[in-house]
């Protein structure tokens, strides 16, 4: 790939990103009736001394069905189930439109991503650096934008002093991490402010997002973004198990019936395929994470679609491992060693936004 295929504020097309944007959120409207039951069977799932669930009746819905049946899965599968319900970032691979108008940010915290339920009061025994709220008492969150889950998340953790210094009740304190608005001004804070946490990298999640879509969409969740750079994380770029970045960029894909090599996405994109002969040969069966390296041969994209991709196997994944690589995974970090979409990228497309809302516009007097 060319070292440089960066424009001021557009890039050449290597995906539908903004489209699946666009449709994540007229999806939405269409997604609210199963949103309170999930965050209730959720919370009873997680909470071991909940009232047990009565067994499914005919008419229940299919995520009820989906979480009772989570209660019954053991070790990689619960695993696997689990890391669904979370909230997955996309990662940036363009610039969303409306970036000032319609989005947060916020720096990331580093570490493990957890889901946390408090009962009878008590809870915690780590540091909790919030991100997002799902449910509160017997109040749903679920369906609720961004917008309210962080001002919600916000005020009642300091009504209920669980950011006070540690008492009997809760052994260290929660914090939420601060949210800014995505403009020019919140932007240069989330990015260069000092936080009481380790960065790594930036999220920013639509105003406007329904947290239980985003668990409908596979986990990956096209309106909250993930983006780093070398000044915000310790690792922009993948490294292998030896913490050292590879000389070629290693991906995760998983094996389908038909020989397709996929990502985690819904619908999955397909990377390439093998036959069965070399199946066999590498002993693996349909639903293996299998591991490659990106070739000198890259990837080649045609009207902002992956075409071929030269890919090398190198063996099994980690059997520890969960999902595939999700396609703006592969894509940030294929252009994080070719060409990364940079801060100056973002804040020149918020100027340019902002330039636009100043611009006078021509009015015709009529006399």
């Amino acid at each position: 790939a060319p070292h440089d295929l960066r424009r001021p504020f557009k890039r050449a097309a290597i995906s539908d990103q903004q489209r699946r944007r666009e449709l994540s959120l007229q999806r939405q409207a269409q997604h609210r009736r199963d949103a309170q039951h999930q965050a209730r069977c959720l919370a009873s799932f997680l909470n071991p001394h909940s009232e047990p669930e009565p067994e499914p009746e005919p008419e229940d819905s299919p995520k009820e069905l989906d979480v009772r049946h989570a209660s019954k899965l053991k070790g990689a599968e619960a695993r696997k189930w689990f890391a669904r319900q979370l909230m997955l970032p996309e990662w940036m691979i363009d610039v969303p439109d409306q970036l000032p108008q319609d989005w947060y940010v916020f720096a990331r915290p580093a570490g493990k991503r957890c889901f946390v339920v408090s009962s009878n009061g008590t809870t915690a025994d780590q540091t909790y650096y919030v991100i997002d709220m799902v449910c509160w008492r017997e109040y749903s969150l679920y369906d609720c934008t961004a917008e309210f889950r962080f001002f919600w998340l916000s005020s009642k953790l300091a009504e209920t002093g669980a950011c006070d210094p540690p008492s009997q009740y809760h052994r260290y304190r929660f914090s939420p991490v601060p949210v800014y608005n995505c403009d020019q001004a919140g932007l240069s804070a989330a990015y260069t402010g000092a936080v009481p946490y380790v960065k790594d990298g930036l999220l920013f999640y639509n105003k406007y997002d329904l947290f239980f879509c985003s668990v409908d969409n596979a986990g990956n969740a096209p309106l909250a973004l993930v983006w780093k750079d070398e000044n915000c994380s310790q690792y922009v770029i993948d490294t292998d198990s030896k913490g050292q970045v590879p000389s070629q960029q290693q991906v995760v894909l998983e094996l389908q019936d038909n020989g397709n090599l996929s990502t985690s996405d819904d619908p999955p994109v397909v990377f390439g395929c093998l036959d069965q002969a070399f199946i066999e040969q590498a002993e693996s069966r349909s639903g293996n994470l299998l591991r490659f390296a990106i070739g000198d041969g890259g990837l080649s994209f045609v009207d902002g679609k992956l075409e071929k991709a030269d890919l090398h196997y190198l063996g099994k994944s980690n059997r520890a491992r969960a999902f595939a690589d999700s396609y703006s995974k592969v894509m940030f970090q294929y252009m994080a060693r070719h060409s990364p979409l940079r801060i100056d990228d973002l804040l020149a497309s918020i100027n340019s936004l902002s330039d636009q809302e100043n611009k006078p516009s021509d009015v015709e007097m009529v006399g």
